[in-house]
Formats: C-alpha cells, sequence, structure tokens
C-alpha cells in the first residue's frame, strides 16, 4: 500500500509513547492492549483467533496481506483483535486461495490498523516496558488527547472477556481437518465414536477440526454451562478451551471444572483451558511482562523439546502448584514457565501452547492421540 494515499494515523501507548503512520483497513479509533506477535505466517489465523479479544496485534513480520485472506483460514466467524499494527502492507494478494486483500477484510469488519511505523522499535519498546494499553486512531491525531482515551480503559489483568466470545448456543462440530499439506484423518476404523464435550471460552476451529478428525463427536458449550448440563452428554472427556483475557476471574469455568474433578472424566485444556485446569486445582496465574506470541516456542522437559505455537499474557504460577496431586510435563525453555501438567492420579493433563496450530508447528499434535488414549483407557476400565 502506497502512504502517499493512504491516511494518517496515530498510535499512542499508555506510557505516552507516539507512533505517527499510515491507515489501513477501517476509519476510526481502537483501544487495547498493544501486544507482538513474531510468527512469519498466519496472520489471519492470528486476527480471527478469539485469544486475542481486546488486543491490538503488532506483527514482526515487515510485509502482511501477501496472501490476502480467504473463508479456510478463519479460526472463528470474524476477526476478534481490536486493531492490527504492521511495517508494511501489500495491497494486492497474490495467492490461488486469496478471496480478499488484507485491508478490505479489515476495512469490512470495521477494525481499524496502522502501518509505515517502525515495528522493530515498538517491538523492543514492549519487550522493554512490558505489554500495556494502546490506541489507534485516524480521527484522533493529537497524542496528547488520543492518551485521555488509552488512560481510561480497563487493564488486560482482571478482565473477564470469555463472555465476549463464548457461543451462546450449544452445537455439534463434526468436520475434520481437510487441508492436504496438514494431515489426514487420524480416527481408527471400526472403533465406537468418544464424546467429546468441549467449554468454549474462546475456541479456535482447528481445535474442534483436529478432535473430528480423531473420531470425536464434539459438543460445543458455553463457558457458563453447568457441569449437570455437561455430564448429561455422558462424555468420554472434558475439553477446556482457548480463549482471552485473565483465566483468574473466569469463576463460571473454575467452578465448572472444579465440579468435574469428581465426575473422574479424562480432562483436557489447552492455552486458558490449561490455566482453568490449574486454578481449579488449587494454583494461582500471573500476568507476563509481554506473554508468549509466535510460533517457533521451544517447550518440553527433560531433554525432550517441541516448538510450539503459542498466544498467552498470562500462566500458572510453579511454586503455587499442589505438589501432591500435579507435576510439570513442559516448561517454556524460554522463560522456564509452566507450559504443561497433569495430575498424577486423575485423567487430566493441559498444555499452555496450541497443538492444533493454524498457524505453527505440529510437533504437538500428538496431544489429541493421548487425549484419545486416555478416553478409551478410561471407557475400558469404568463400562457404562
Amino acid at each position: 500500500m502506497s502512504f502517499s494515499t493512504a491516511q494518517p494515523a496515530l498510535l499512542v501507548l499508555a506510557d505516552g509513547t507516539t507512533y505517527r503512520g499510515w491507515s489501513f483497513g477501517a476509519a476510526g479509533t481502537a483501544i487495547g492492549e498493544v501486544v507482538f506477535n513474531t510468527g512469519m505466517t498466519g496472520y489471519q489465523e492470528v486476527l480471527t483467533d478469539p485469544s486475542y479479544r481486546g488486543q491490538i496485534v503488532t506483527f514482526t513480520y515487515p510485509e502482511l496481506g501477501n496472501t490476502g485472506v480467504n473463508p479456510e483460514d478463519e479460526e472463528s466467524d470474524a476477526p476478534h483483535v481490536a486493531g492490527a499494527i504492521a511495517r508494511n502492507i501489500c495491497q494486492r494478494p497474490s495467492n490461488w486461495r486469496s478471496a480478499q486483500s488484507l485491508p478490505d477484510y479489515l476495512k469490512q469488519h470495521k477494525i481499524p490498523g496502522i502501518f509505515g511505523i517502525d515495528t522493530r522499535a515498538l517491538t523492543r519498546k514492549i519487550r522493554s516496558t512490558g505489554a500495556m494499553n494502546g490506541a489507534i486512531s485516524t480521527e484522533i491525531l493529537d497524542p496528547m488527547e488520543l492518551l485521555l482515551k488509552v488512560q481510561e480503559a480497563p487493564s488486560m489483568a482482571g478482565l473477564n472477556l470469555v463472555k465476549e466470545v463464548t457461543t451462546k448456543e450449544i452445537y455439534e462440530w463434526s468436520d475434520p481437518t481437510t487441508d492436504v499439506w496438514e494431515f489426514s484423518s487420524t480416527a481408527t476404523p471400526g472403533e465406537p465414536q468418544l464424546t467429546v464435550v468441549a467449554i468454549d471460552f474462546g475456541i479456535k476451529r482447528n481445535i474442534l477440526r483436529r478432535l473430528a478428525s480423531y473420531g470425536c463427536r464434539v459438543i460445543v458449550v458455553p463457558a457458563d454451562t453447568p457441569p449437570e448440563t455437561i455430564l448429561s452428554y455422558n462424555p468420554d472427556g472434558i475439553f477446556l478451551s482457548n480463549g482471552p483475557g485473565d483465566p483468574s476471574v473466569v469463576t463460571e469455568g473454575i467452578e465448572t471444572t472444579k465440579a468435574l474433578l469428581n465426575a473422574q472424566k479424562p480432562v483436557f485444556g489447552i492455552c486458558m483451558g490449561h490455566q482453568i485446569l490449574g486454578l481449579s486445582l488449587g494454583a494461582e496465574t500471573f500476568k507476563l511482562k509481554f506473554g508468549h506470541r509466535g510460533l517457533n516456542q521451544p517447550a518440553g522437559l527433560r531433554q525432550r523439546i517441541e516448538i510450539t505455537s503459542q498466544n498467552h499474557g498470562f500462566a500458572i504460577a510453579a511454586d503455587s502448584l499442589p505438589d501432591a496431586d500435579v507435576e510439570i510435563t513442559h516448561l517454556n525453555l524460554n522463560d522456564r514457565t509452566v507450559a504443561g501438567l497433569r495430575h498424577k492420579t486423575l485423567p487430566m493433563f493441559s498444555v499452555q501452547y496450541h497443538p492444533e496450530a493454524s498457524p505453527g508447528p505440529h510437533d504437538a499434535d500428538y496431544l489429541f492421540e493421548q487425549f484419545v488414549k486416555t478416553m478409551r483407557e478410561h471407557q475400558q476400565a469404568h463400562p457404562v
């Protein structure tokens, strides 16, 4: 996109730092927590990931929009980011799957973006100072006036955004992964279908696709669904999804998970689901300085390493885990934060990262197979 034909835009951070650039996407003002994502691909999946609700995402890859957007790569019904920040924008995408340009897509969904700024400097700023609120505007170009708007916005710590992204209705998902360059079906022919109830804190579609690909009947329920309703489906397993905001204030999810512990059903949690499981077991969470958002985060333990896709701003405090009941299975190898855990006696485990990828590496897809194996073993040990 040409600077000369674009509308001026302003980015102001909560500490008063100002960046001037040009607009792409919708005109207007967007306020949210400014974070950065280091992935070289997958911008459409990032934009439509409900875990980014309330955030303005800085893309560190220098040019955005080369492959356009298409219906197949959406991780939800629409973008959830508050805004987008890029160094350069491609106005004319070149890809056989492209159905729309990125600027037109954001404009359609009323998402403002700013480009033409030094995203390297902004990323270094966030790394040194920490993620903070900010605003993009095409209508307020006075930094002090826009800063006042930013200062009125609530902090991400203590913010429950799950209620904004969770499904309103219970539904079933049956579509498996179909992309030829990813996976073929991994269901075992002849085995009875497993029923999984997925609690939607902001679930990504590729998680549902992977569960379906492993032969599961997936029933997706709202985050505030009572445990009695969940158990009424007689599930073989319960899945706790990813989601946005501060996990410690998602009290409905924590209380439901606590109640489900007594049912001793297999449980698998990803990202916020990992945090919710930890909180229900008595652990505490804390806000990371700038979070982990990218496609090459190393996670592992005991000389086993996976390269993982991650997107989270909170983590479980390792010293708050009940040692008698829970063990850490993975650490983020960059900062040694908890990246995986499992219960020592109950069939429950979780990871902080995204084994379903989309975008990202597939190193951790085995965790879906592990969930299926756990459900089948539990089924055999507890026949109806």
